[in-house]
Protein backbone atom coordinates (compact mmCIF):
# COMPACT_ATOMS: atom_id res chain seq x y z
CA UNK A 1 0.00 0.00 0.00
CA UNK A 2 1.69 3.44 -0.70
CA UNK A 3 1.52 6.27 1.45
CA UNK A 4 -1.24 8.38 1.72
CA UNK A 5 0.93 11.42 0.79
CA UNK A 6 2.55 9.62 -2.40
CA UNK A 7 -0.04 7.41 -3.71
CA UNK A 8 -0.23 8.50 -7.16
CA UNK A 9 -3.80 8.40 -9.12
CA UNK A 10 -5.63 6.09 -11.20
CA UNK A 11 -6.56 8.43 -14.45
CA UNK A 12 -10.09 8.23 -15.81
CA UNK A 13 -9.44 9.76 -19.00
CA UNK A 14 -13.29 10.93 -20.24
CA UNK A 15 -15.33 12.87 -22.66
CA UNK A 16 -17.32 12.03 -25.70
CA UNK A 17 -16.61 9.43 -27.86
CA UNK A 18 -14.31 10.31 -30.91
CA UNK A 19 -12.53 13.15 -28.33
CA UNK A 20 -9.01 10.95 -28.44
CA UNK A 21 -9.62 8.44 -25.05
CA UNK A 22 -8.02 6.15 -26.25
CA UNK A 23 -5.30 6.97 -28.06
CA UNK A 24 -4.25 9.84 -24.96
CA UNK A 25 -4.83 6.90 -22.29
CA UNK A 26 -2.64 3.90 -24.76
CA UNK A 27 0.53 7.11 -24.54
CA UNK A 28 0.38 7.82 -20.59
CA UNK A 29 0.45 4.01 -20.26
CA UNK A 30 3.75 3.89 -22.74
CA UNK A 31 5.52 6.72 -21.12
CA UNK A 32 4.54 6.15 -17.34
CA UNK A 33 4.35 1.73 -17.48
CA UNK A 34 0.96 2.01 -15.64
CA UNK A 35 -1.86 -0.42 -15.86
CA UNK A 36 -4.53 0.73 -18.55
CA UNK A 37 -7.55 -0.41 -19.43
CA UNK A 38 -10.18 0.13 -22.06
CA UNK A 39 -13.42 1.23 -20.80
CA UNK A 40 -15.59 0.05 -23.75
CA UNK A 41 -14.23 -3.53 -23.36
CA UNK A 42 -16.46 -3.91 -20.28
CA UNK A 43 -19.32 -3.26 -21.79
CA UNK A 44 -21.86 -5.99 -21.87
CA UNK A 45 -22.60 -7.76 -25.18
CA UNK A 46 -25.77 -6.14 -25.35
CA UNK A 47 -24.66 -2.71 -25.05
CA UNK A 48 -21.74 -3.32 -27.47
CA UNK A 49 -25.25 -4.31 -30.00
CA UNK A 50 -26.88 -1.36 -29.22
CA UNK A 51 -24.21 1.35 -30.04
CA UNK A 52 -23.46 -0.51 -33.18
CA UNK A 53 -26.74 -0.03 -33.98
CA UNK A 54 -26.46 3.55 -33.18
CA UNK A 55 -29.08 3.41 -30.23
CA UNK A 56 -28.10 5.51 -27.47
CA UNK A 57 -27.75 3.98 -24.13
CA UNK A 58 -30.07 4.24 -20.83
CA UNK A 59 -28.81 4.98 -17.60
CA UNK A 60 -30.24 1.24 -16.72
CA UNK A 61 -27.92 -0.06 -19.62
CA UNK A 62 -24.98 1.71 -17.87
CA UNK A 63 -24.86 1.27 -14.38
CA UNK A 64 -23.61 -2.67 -14.74
CA UNK A 65 -20.97 -1.03 -16.85
CA UNK A 66 -20.15 1.53 -14.43
CA UNK A 67 -19.92 -0.83 -11.50
CA UNK A 68 -17.46 -2.68 -13.95
CA UNK A 69 -15.19 0.64 -14.09
CA UNK A 70 -15.71 1.44 -10.56
CA UNK A 71 -14.09 -2.26 -9.19
CA UNK A 72 -10.96 -1.68 -11.33
CA UNK A 73 -10.63 1.66 -9.89
CA UNK A 74 -10.99 0.52 -6.32
CA UNK A 75 -8.66 -2.72 -7.21
CA UNK A 76 -5.88 0.04 -7.80
CA UNK A 77 -6.73 2.36 -5.83
CA UNK A 78 -6.88 -0.59 -2.83
CA UNK A 79 -3.60 -1.64 -3.55
CA UNK A 80 -2.13 1.66 -3.62
CA UNK A 81 -1.57 1.30 -7.54
CA UNK A 82 -1.89 4.27 -10.33
CA UNK A 83 -3.91 3.14 -13.75
CA UNK A 84 -5.58 4.52 -16.55
CA UNK A 85 -9.17 3.68 -17.89
CA UNK A 86 -10.77 4.83 -20.30
CA UNK A 87 -14.42 5.96 -19.62
CA UNK A 88 -16.89 8.30 -21.22
CA UNK A 89 -18.36 9.41 -17.93
CA UNK A 90 -21.21 11.53 -19.92
CA UNK A 91 -22.74 12.73 -16.33
CA UNK A 92 -22.35 13.71 -12.58
CA UNK A 93 -24.39 10.43 -11.95
CA UNK A 94 -22.17 8.27 -13.73
CA UNK A 95 -18.79 9.97 -12.45
CA UNK A 96 -20.16 9.67 -8.74
CA UNK A 97 -20.83 6.28 -8.88
CA UNK A 98 -16.85 5.73 -9.92
CA UNK A 99 -15.16 8.59 -7.90
CA UNK A 100 -13.18 8.00 -5.02
CA UNK A 101 -9.75 9.11 -3.02
CA UNK A 102 -7.06 8.95 -5.61
CA UNK A 103 -9.40 9.46 -8.56
CA UNK A 104 -8.81 12.09 -11.06
CA UNK A 105 -10.76 12.91 -14.43
CA UNK A 106 -8.91 13.83 -17.25
CA UNK A 107 -11.73 15.69 -19.32
CA UNK A 108 -10.81 15.68 -22.95
CA UNK A 109 -13.00 18.44 -24.39
CA UNK A 110 -12.87 20.53 -27.62
CA UNK A 111 -15.37 21.59 -30.27
CA UNK A 112 -17.54 19.19 -32.64
CA UNK A 113 -16.11 19.80 -35.63
CA UNK A 114 -12.98 18.26 -34.59
CA UNK A 115 -14.40 15.10 -33.21
CA UNK A 116 -16.41 14.47 -35.99
CA UNK A 117 -13.48 14.67 -37.73
CA UNK A 118 -11.72 11.98 -35.51
CA UNK A 119 -14.85 9.60 -35.63
CA UNK A 120 -15.39 9.86 -39.07
CA UNK A 121 -11.37 8.56 -39.73
CA UNK A 122 -11.71 5.56 -37.13
CA UNK A 123 -11.93 2.25 -38.54
CA UNK A 124 -13.28 -0.63 -36.65
CA UNK A 125 -15.04 1.01 -33.16
CA UNK A 126 -18.32 0.31 -32.87
CA UNK A 127 -19.51 3.56 -32.02
CA UNK A 128 -21.60 5.19 -35.07
CA UNK A 129 -21.01 9.25 -36.01
CA UNK A 130 -24.49 9.25 -35.79
CA UNK A 131 -24.75 8.85 -31.68
CA UNK A 132 -21.92 11.72 -31.61
CA UNK A 133 -24.84 14.47 -30.80
CA UNK A 134 -26.59 12.18 -28.34
CA UNK A 135 -23.16 12.42 -26.36
CA UNK A 136 -22.74 15.44 -26.71
CA UNK A 137 -26.67 16.05 -25.34
CA UNK A 138 -26.38 14.32 -22.69
CA UNK A 139 -22.57 15.62 -21.54
CA UNK A 140 -22.43 17.34 -18.22
CA UNK A 141 -19.24 18.68 -17.89
CA UNK A 142 -17.59 18.26 -14.53
CA UNK A 143 -18.41 20.88 -11.53
CA UNK A 144 -15.69 22.79 -10.19
CA UNK A 145 -15.65 20.59 -7.04
CA UNK A 146 -14.89 17.49 -8.76
CA UNK A 147 -11.34 16.62 -9.09
CA UNK A 148 -11.16 17.32 -13.04
CA UNK A 149 -8.09 17.97 -15.23
CA UNK A 150 -9.43 20.10 -18.44
CA UNK A 151 -7.39 19.09 -21.69
CA UNK A 152 -8.26 20.75 -25.23
CA UNK A 153 -8.22 18.45 -28.08
CA UNK A 154 -7.40 19.42 -31.11
CA UNK A 155 -3.56 19.43 -30.34
CA UNK A 156 -1.48 16.13 -31.24
CA UNK A 157 -2.12 13.37 -29.04
CA UNK A 158 1.50 13.03 -27.78
CA UNK A 159 1.19 17.03 -26.62
CA UNK A 160 -2.20 15.63 -24.77
CA UNK A 161 -0.62 13.25 -22.56
CA UNK A 162 2.77 15.45 -22.03
CA UNK A 163 0.32 18.36 -20.43
CA UNK A 164 -1.34 15.56 -18.47
CA UNK A 165 1.97 14.08 -17.02
CA UNK A 166 3.77 17.70 -16.68
CA UNK A 167 0.46 19.40 -15.16
CA UNK A 168 -0.48 16.53 -12.43
CA UNK A 169 3.24 15.91 -11.73
CA UNK A 170 3.05 12.31 -12.85
CA UNK A 171 5.94 9.65 -12.21
CA UNK A 172 6.50 5.77 -13.57
CA UNK A 173 5.53 4.46 -10.05
CA UNK A 174 7.76 1.64 -8.86
CA UNK A 175 5.52 -1.83 -8.17
CA UNK A 176 3.46 -0.54 -11.17
CA UNK A 177 3.46 -2.67 -14.76
CA UNK A 178 7.09 -0.75 -15.42
CA UNK A 179 8.62 -3.23 -12.78
CA UNK A 180 6.14 -5.42 -12.61
CA UNK A 181 5.10 -7.07 -14.92
CA UNK A 182 6.75 -8.22 -18.68
CA UNK A 183 4.53 -5.93 -20.60
CA UNK A 184 4.33 -2.54 -20.08
CA UNK A 185 0.62 -0.68 -19.54
CA UNK A 186 -0.34 -4.69 -18.32
CA UNK A 187 -2.66 -5.12 -15.52
CA UNK A 188 -0.49 -5.98 -12.14
CA UNK A 189 -3.62 -5.98 -10.40
CA UNK A 190 -4.38 -9.57 -8.55
CA UNK A 191 -5.74 -11.91 -9.36
CA UNK A 192 -3.59 -12.14 -13.06
CA UNK A 193 -5.46 -11.98 -15.93
CA UNK A 194 -4.97 -11.61 -19.68
CA UNK A 195 -2.08 -9.57 -20.14
CA UNK A 196 -3.80 -6.10 -22.12
CA UNK A 197 -0.40 -4.39 -23.89
CA UNK A 198 -0.39 -0.72 -25.55
CA UNK A 199 1.93 0.71 -27.65
CA UNK A 200 3.78 3.97 -26.73
CA UNK A 201 2.60 5.44 -29.44
CA UNK A 202 -1.09 4.04 -30.27
CA UNK A 203 -2.38 5.34 -34.26
CA UNK A 204 -4.60 8.38 -33.88
CA UNK A 205 -8.37 6.53 -33.90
Amino acid sequence: MADEDTQQPVLVIMGVSGSGKSTVAGILAGRLGWDLEEGDDLHPPANVEKMHSGIPLTDEDRWPWLESVAAWIREHTAAGLPGIITCSALKRIYRDRIRGDHVVFVHLAGDKDIIERRMSARRDHFMPTTLLDSQIDTLEPPDPDENTLVVNIGRRPVDMAAEIIDRLGLTAQPGSSTSGSDHPAASSVPPPGDPLTAPDTPPEP
